[in-house]
C-alpha cells in the first residue's frame, strides 16, 4: 500500500479507481514511460469488485471471478503480472430449484429425472411454441429469454434468480442485458451437449482438438483475485507510479489549455493531481456530479441506477458442504441468490482443513433493509437460510463475516441506454482527453477481462493522441463468456477504425512492430 503525504502531484495521466480497468491502464502506461497517479476510495484493498477480502486468515472472493478470457492480450497480461501463482481449478456450478440440484451445464437425464417427464415435455413444447411464434416486439429481458428458451424454462431457470439479482420484474428489465450476457447460449446446443455428458460422449476427437463446449476448468490465483491486483499495484509503484488509497474524487475540472485538475480527499488526506489526460472507472453518475462545470447530461447520469451486493461468509465446523464453486438459488423461500464454496475456488482460501467456508450472496440496494442490517443479524439470516435449504446444520456454524460492495452491478432498465449514450456523446465531444473505462465507468455489465480490454484500448488511444479504437465495442458482440477457447482471439476487439498510417504511428510509439494490423491485413494472424 502506498501512502503519500504529497498535497499536489503532476503526472501524464490521472486515473480514478484501482479496479481491474484502472490498474490495467496504470500498469500499461508506466511500461510506456508515462507517469500516473491512481486514486482509490477504499482504504485497504485494490481490485474493486475483484478484490479479495481477508478475515482471520480466511479469504473471500467478492462475487467469484474465473480467470478465463478469449482475448490473447488479456491472458498474456495476466501471465505477465502474476506469472507463478495461478492454479487450475475444476468448474462446477449447479442450480437449486424446488429442493433439487441441476448440473450446469445441463445433464439431460438428470434434468429429466428432476423435472419429471410431464414438466420436461411442457418445457420442450413451450420452447417450440416460441420458436414458431416468438414475441414480435422484444423490449424486455422476459421477452428476449422467452423467445430464446420458451416461457416454461424462463419461469423455472431465469425469472426468480434474475429478479433477486436486479430487484425489479423481468418485464421491466432491458433486453440488452440478456442479449449481452447469454447471447450464443442455445437451448438446443445445451440439450445436445447435456446428452453427450450424460452418456459420457464428450471426448477429445481423434484429431486432438477438444470439442467446443462450456469451459470445465479455469485458472485462478491461489490466494484469490486480489492477488492479481495487489501485484499490479506493486508493479505500478515500483515503476514510479502513485496509488493513493482512501481518497475519493471531489472535483474534476479541465483548464483552457486542455489539462486537468483533479482533487481527491479521504482519511489519508487530500491531494490535487494535475494531468494531461484522465481515465475514469468511477460510476458515471458520480463522475457527472463531480465534473466542473457540470455536464449538460448530468440529469441523464443521475437517472442511472446500480444494484449493490453483500457477501455473508459462514465458517462451519464440517467437511466441505458441496464441491461446487457456487450454487445458484432459484428458490423464492430465501433471499440468498448464490452460495460460494471458497475452498473450491482455491484450497488456500480456507486455512483450516476441518472448517468449511461458504459465502452467501445477497443482492440489494444501498440503505435498503438488507444493506442496513447489522453484521450479526446478517450472519444469523444466512445461517437460517442455509438451514432452510438443507445445506447446513446451524449448530455447526462457528463464525461469520460480512463484506459490502456498493454499485456492484449497473442496472439495465428501459432508459439506461439512452442516458448512457447522451453522456458518452457529450463527454467525447467536449472532453476528448477524458476516457471512460470498466464496468461502472461505462455503465456496462462487463466481466473482468472486458473491463481490462477497455483499459488496454484506452491506453492505445492515449499513446496515439487520438481515439483510434472504439472502446465501446468491447463485449458488444460477445457470445456466451464461458464457452470457447482461452486466448483464441489474437486481434484487439475494435471496429475497423484504424488506418494504415495510424497503425504504423501507434506501433512506432509503442516500439512493437505489427502489433496492430491495418485494415486489409489478416486480423487473426496479427
Amino acid at each position: 500500500m502506498n501512502h503519500l503525504n504529497t498535497s499536489e502531484l503532476h503526472v501524464d495521466v490521472a486515473i480514478i479507481g484501482a479496479g481491474p480497468a484502472g490498474l490495467t491502464a496504470a500498469y500499461l502506461l508506466t511500461k510506456q514511460g508515462k507517469t500516473v497517479a491512481v486514486i482509490e476510495k477504499d482504504e485497504h484493498y485494490v481490485g474493486g469488485i475483484s478484490r479479495t477480502v481477508e478475515h482471520e486468515g480466511y479469504r473471500f472472493d467478492i462475487g467469484g471471478h474465473r480467470f478465463f478470457s478469449k482475448s490473447q492480450q488479456v491472458v498474456e497480461l495476466w501471465n505477465e503480472i502474476l506469472p507463478d501463482d495461478f492454479i487450475q481449478r475444476p468448474r462446477m456450478s449447479r442450480i437449486y430449484y424446488e429442493g433439487k440440484f441441476y448440473s450446469y451445464p445441463l445433464r439431460a437425464f438428470e434434468a429429466l429425472a428432476n423435472l419429471g417427464v410431464w414438466r420436461s415435455s411442457t418445457c420442450m413444447l413451450s420452447y417450440l411454441r416460441y420458436k414458431l411464434f416468438p414475441v414480435a416486439e422484444v423490449k424486455s429481458f422476459e421477452d428476449w429469454t422467452t423467445n430464446q428458451f420458451g416461457k416454461k424454462l424462463y419461469s423455472i431457470f431465469f425469472k426468480t434468480y434474475t429478479e433477486k439479482v436486479w430487484g425489479m420484474p423481468c418485464n421491466e428489465m432491458s433486453a440488452d442485458w440478456a442479449a449481452q450476457r447469454i447471447k450464443g447460449l442455445s437451448l438446443w446446443s445445451a440439450v445436445i451437449d447435456g446428452l453427450k455428458r450424460s452418456l459420457g460422449l464428450n471426448k477429445v476427437p481423434n484429431d486432438g482438438q477438444a470439442a467446443k463446449t462450456l469451459l470445465e476448468t479455469f485458472r485462478y490465483p491461489r490466494l484469490g483475485p486480489g492477488m492479481m491486483w495487489d501485484a499490479a499495484r506493486d508493479k505500478i509503484i515500483d515503476a514510479g507510479g502513485a496509488v493513493l488509497m482512501g481518497r475519493s474524487l471531489d472535483q474534476l475540472a479541465q483548464d483552457s489549455d486542455g489539462g486537468w485538475r483533479m482533487s481527491a480527499a479521504g482519511k489519508n488526506g487530500k491531494v490535487v493531481i494535475t494531468a494531461s489526460a484522465v481515465i475514469s472507472s468511477a460510476p458515471m453518475r458520480e463522475l457527472a456530479a463531480r465534473l466542473h462545470p457540470l455536464p449538460d447530461t448530468t440529469w441523464n447520469a443521475s437517472k442511472l441506477k446500480y444494484r449493490d451486493f453483500l457477501t455473508v461468509a459462514l465458517k462451519i465446523k464440517s467437511e466441505d458442504l458441496f464441491p461446487d464453486n457456487w450454487i445458484y438459488i432459484h428458490d423464492a423461500k430465501v433471499q440468498v441468490g448464490r452460495v460460494q464454496n471458497f475452498r473450491s475456488w482455491s484450497p488456500e482460501m480456507v486455512p483450516d482443513p476441518d472448517v468449511a467456508c461458504v459465502g452467501l450472496e445477497y443482492f440489494c440496494f444501498e440503505n435498503d433493509g438488507l444493506w442496513s442490517m447489522s453484521d450479526d443479524d446478517l450472519v444469523a439470516l444466512a445461517t437460517r437460510e442455509m438451514d432452510i435449504l438443507g445445506l447446513v446444520d446451524p449448530s455447526k456454524v462457528i463464525g461469520g463475516a460480512v463484506v459490502r460492495q456498493e454499485k456492484a452491478y449497473p442496472v439495465y432498465d428501459e432508459d439506461y441506454a439512452a442516458n448512457v449514450e447522451a453522456m458518452r456523446r457529450e463527454l467525447e465531444a467536449k472532453h476528448p482527453s477524458l476516457h471512460l473505462v470498466g464496468r461502472n465507468g461505462m455503465h456496462r455489465y462487463n466481466n473482468q477481462d472486458h473491463a481490462m480490454m477497455t483499459a488496454m484500448l484506452t491506453v492505445e488511444n492515449i499513446l496515439a493522441g487520438q481515439r483510434v479504437f472504439d472502446t465501446w465495442c468491447v463485449n458488444e458482440d460477445a457470445e456466451y463468456h464461458e464457452a470457447g477457447d482461452e486466448g483464441a482471439q489474437s486481434a484487439l476487439p475494435a471496429r475497423e477504425t484504424v488506418t494504415a498510417d495510424q497503425a504504423a504511428a501507434l506501433n512506432s510509439l509503442r516500439g512493437v512492430p505489427e502489433r496492430i494490423p491495418a485494415p486489409g491485413k489478416d486480423r487473426e494472424a496479427a
